[in-house]
């Protein structure tokens, strides 16, 4: 007898499987999320649950967000269980299963007015990315953000609707600027070397493309602060859905197998 992941079924976990201890319904958003994969449900959202666990930073809740099509299969997984996940800490002989509830809504992938919106809220003070090294537009042979690359380009075209993660950041940067809103933090999470300087080399080599003063607006107001992050956190499969099943008698679309380490060393 198994149990259906779902915010339903919270008062009634399996024995074995820890669940938040508290209100997910009192819960405001203050994090919007770039790249919602396995590596972010398994590090950020878990020390979120942790803080939202003692009953403190309850208004720091995460909203997923993403631009590529593909992103939508694991929304629509997410969203099944009103974004709730399980994290399985496996070790030698060891396992352990407890469910995450800090994501409270996850924006539809691609759909960048939307996204803008959210990125306009004065209630959202970070937007943090874990959109792998292939999404900062490095040039391999210079080691350097690509101004050229085709993405980017479109993106700085008069008019253009933003298609990439750093040309959402930017205009959602754009519009707090217009209506005189504090700019909100941008946090990478993403395991490569400087990664703050890496993704603000990013968002202000697009806003030069664009306006020179925007570029220096960004650099003198924006932080990016870098972050080093780790945790062994593989795919997930259909393998893993049958040990929860079948170990813990629990249910889930797309639950989180990973080390019981963790790091995250952020600069201040």
């Amino acid at each position: 007898m198994t149990v259906k992941l779902s915010s339903s079924s919270l008062a009634t976990l399996p024995s074995k499987v820890a669940g938040p201890n508290y209100d997910r319904s009192a819960l405001k958003a203050g994090i919007v999320h770039f790249g919602v994969g396995n590596f972010h449900r398994s590090h950020q959202a878990v020390y979120l649950d942790d803080l939202f666990g003692q009953g403190i930073g309850h208004d720091w809740a995460l909203v997923g967000a993403g631009v590529f099509d593909g992103e939508k299969i694991g929304r629509g997984k997410l969203e099944e269980q009103d974004w709730l996940t399980t994290v399985v800490e496996q070790d030698e002989g060891h396992m352990s299963a407890r469910v995450t509830g800090a994501m409270i809504d996850f924006l539809m992938p691609g759909d960048a007015a939307a996204i803008i919106e959210r990125l306009a809220d004065p209630a959202i003070r970070i937007v943090s990315l874990t959109i792998t090294e292939g999404g900062y537009f490095i040039d391999p042979a210079s080691g350097v953000f690509n101004p050229t690359h085709p993405d980017i380009v479109a993106d700085a075209q008069p008019g253009a609707t933003p298609k990439t993660v750093f040309g959402i950041i930017l205009a959602g940067l754009l519009r707090r600027r217009q209506d005189g809103i504090v700019p909100f933090t941008v946090m990478s999470c993403d395991n490569i070397p400087h990664n703050g300087h890496v993704t603000s080399d990013g968002v202000i080599g697009l806003a030069r493309l664009i306006d020179e003063d925007l570029a220096s607006w960004v650099s003198d107001h924006v932080a990016f602060p870098n972050a080093m992050v780790d945790r062994i956190t593989p795919a997930t499969s259909d393998r893993e859905r049958k040990i929860l099943a079948d170990d813990f008698g629990l249910e889930d679309n797309w639950p989180v197998f990973c080390e019981p380490f963790r790091q995250w060393v952020l600069e201040d």
